[in-house]
């Protein structure tokens, strides 16, 4: 996993290099911290580099911190901000926080309540990241149509979502919706493009992507948890899916 990337935007360099100083005396997560005297700078560096946190001043010449945080938007970046300001104006701090500026301090900073602003950003910042990874690992087209599907089917989802740690068959939830299971059966592949057992497979995969990426538990235990009776048959599926162990698919994923 690499370093978080700060960059701290500020038209004054005595102001500029004494918050730079500060992070290179704390930097506790080992961060890289850039900086720039200019809107435009921060705007080209961030052409090349993806930032983490950006921590501008909001009153400098030409551009803006709040009209900086704006285009940084539009470049598909998502750093968090932290916005500093030498004027306690109301108007500012409330733009900011609709912008989603994480903290606002006003100058002159203090040692203690930079560094912890600091660190929440990039905490904030990390549970971001995490929370986009899982949504990615969540995404699967054959499961994202439940809306469309017939209202037996529909109940049928909800049934296999609710139920994804026991065990059941097509029968049983064929039972549950009132319908043959033949029928329930055809009718399943007909209107989601896959079998019911493929389906069921990969919603439990799906579940045991997201344990594995937000929590520590142990494969057998998640195994349990997405309805397989035995570890070694839920890694040989994962491992059938995904082309790896569910703990070579969680390693990898958090050193990315």
């Amino acid at each position: 996993m690499r370093n978080p990337l700060i960059l701290i935007v500020d038209d004054e360099p005595k102001s500029r290099q004494g918050l730079k100083r500060r992070l290179d005396a704390w930097n506790e997560q080992l961060a890289d911290i850039h900086t720039a005297g200019t809107a435009f700078e921060a705007l080209e560096f961030m052409q090349e580099h993806e930032v983490d946190l950006l921590i501008t001043d909001i009153r400098m010449p030409e551009m803006t911190g709040l009209e900086l945080i704006e285009k940084t938007k539009k470049l598909n970046q998502e750093p968090v901000f932290i916005v500093i300001s030498a004027y306690s104006e109301f108007e500012y701090a409330q733009r900011a926080l609709k912008m989603g500026v994480v903290n606002y301090l006003l100058k002159p900073v203090k040692k203690e309540a930079f560094i912890e602003a600091v660190s929440s950003a990039l905490a904030a910042r990390e549970k971001k990241d995490r929370y986009a990874m899982v949504e990615k690992a969540m995404e699967d087209p054959a499961l994202e149509q439940i809306e469309s599907l017939p209202e037996p089917l529909q109940e049928a989802a909800q049934f296999i979502e609710e139920h994804l740690g026991e065990k059941f068959s097509l029968k049983d939830v064929a039972a549950h919706v009132h319908l043959n299971p033949s029928y329930f059966s055809v009718l399943f592949k007909e209107q989601m493009g896959i079998t019911f057992s493929e389906f069921l497979t990969r919603k439990r995969l799906q579940q045991a992507k997201r344990i594995l990426l937000t929590s520590d538990l142990p494969v057998g235990e998640i195994a349990e948890r997405t309805g397989y009776q035995t570890a070694k048959y839920f890694i040989q599926i994962f491992k059938e899916y995904e082309g790896k162990t569910p703990s070579k698919y969680r390693k990898e994923a958090r050193e990315d």
